[in-house]
């Protein structure tokens, strides 16, 4: 236990040392500039925009498979719980964002994800490592989590706008999430759940890069940024199914 939990600590301190010692990195105005710009209904930007419903249907769904969940202990609900609000909370923000793109409606965008970040964080911990260690750790990940979205929009306004912290909050959880899997057994059937969300948030991530080419090579039926929303809500699906249907490997 101990060298694995020193390998966790190692990589944290090599994000952080990483990120501190790395240029401020300012917000590039292109971000705004999506591939898929057509305008249904009266909705500017109206894909990207209608995507969202997805998280929104997920988080209802997550809040229904959390609620008929089986639990090791009543401790373990609660990172769940923050992460199906987190979903329904980014359909929300990033439905907004999309619809007038600019970096004030960026900040609720934004700001949701860190929820479902810190949640599926905490969660982990909670279930693989350490119960109490996860649970006590929510808050302060959440506080974390939302400060690093106000750290970079209150550097925008005064026009030094920094992401290093909100890239280290969204990148650090998905990056030592494997690691986390790999090297704890879960207490739980059906941890397979975990290594879909995985997989499927880093299809997004593809997606999210590829948005203009796939955009052209489909021939302007669909853009990448459109199949980011459809991969990184199916993420949360299959997290939220997992929890939904799992059993607890002994009862607490």
């Amino acid at each position: 236990m101990r060298w694995r939990l020193g390998v966790l600590a190692g990589v944290a301190a090599a994000a952080i040392v990483f990120a501190l010692a790395s240029a401020p990195i300012a917000q590039n105005p292109a971000y705004h500039h999506f591939a898929d710009r057509r305008v249904f209904f009266g909705i500017p930007n109206f894909w990207n925009v209608a995507t969202n419903v997805l998280f929104c249907g997920v988080g209802l769904y997550g809040l229904w498979a959390w609620k008929r969940a089986r639990w090791e202990t009543p401790a373990h609900r609660w990172p769940w719980l923050v992460t199906a609000l987190g979903s329904l909370l980014i359909g929300c923000g990033s439905a907004y964002y999309h619809a007038m793109p600019d970096n004030q409606t960026l900040f609720w965008g934004r700001l949701p994800m860190t929820l479902a970040f810190m949640g599926v964080l905490s969660a982990v911990i909670a279930e693989r490592i350490h119960t109490r260690a996860g649970v006590v750790l929510l808050a302060p990940f959440l506080v974390l989590g939302m400060l690093s979205v106000e750290v970079w929009r209150r550097g925008e306004l005064t026009g030094v706008g920094d992401l290093r912290f909100y890239a280290l909050v969204q990148f650090y959880p998905m990056a030592v999430l494997p690691l986390m899997l790999w090297m704890f057994p879960s207490r739980y059937t059906k941890g397979g759940g975990m290594w879909q969300m995985a997989g499927l948030y880093g299809a997004a991530k593809v997606f999210e890069w590829l948005d203009a080419g796939i955009y052209t090579w489909s021939g302007g039926v669909v853009s990448g940024h459109s199949l980011k929303h459809v991969a990184a809500a199916g993420a949360l699906w299959a997290v939220f199914r997992m929890v939904g249907r799992r059993l607890p490997l002994r009862e607490g």
